[in-house]
């Protein structure tokens, strides 16, 4: 039997603490998340762990679009992930975790599952 999930919001930072068109890290309920402003003023938040080069640093990777899709290259390998969808554009058999995000007032929360 399955249990019942929920999403509930976790407030990590104010969306003027961001650049745009940078990323920061943000620990929501025990994971490392990175958290990122488009130019735009979108926001997206993806696990920050580089399945390719092993180490949480998404955040720290160059933020860009290909076409329409915004993307965080990695600052290890370069490897380019979807920031709506967080599957790797070089590579669409690897993806990394996304989480919903909400901006109220000014403040970014990320949505958590919650199990009822």
């Amino acid at each position: 039997m399955n249990a019942a999930r929920t999403a509930t919001y976790i407030s990590v930072c104010r969306l003027d603490d961001i650049d745009p068109e940078t990323g920061v890290t943000a620990l929501v309920r025990g994971e490392v998340v990175a958290v990122f402003r488009t130019h735009d003023d979108r926001v997206f938040a993806l696990s920050n762990y580089d399945p390719y080069g092993h180490a949480s640093v998404l955040a720290r990777g160059i933020v860009g679009t290909r076409g329409d899709v915004p993307f965080v290259a990695s600052p290890l390998l370069k490897q380019a992930f979807s920031l709506e969808t967080g599957r790797c554009l070089d590579d669409p058999s690897v993806a990394v975790a996304t989480y919903e995000v909400d901006v109220v007032e000014g403040e970014i929360r990320v949505g958590v599952a919650v199990a009822l």
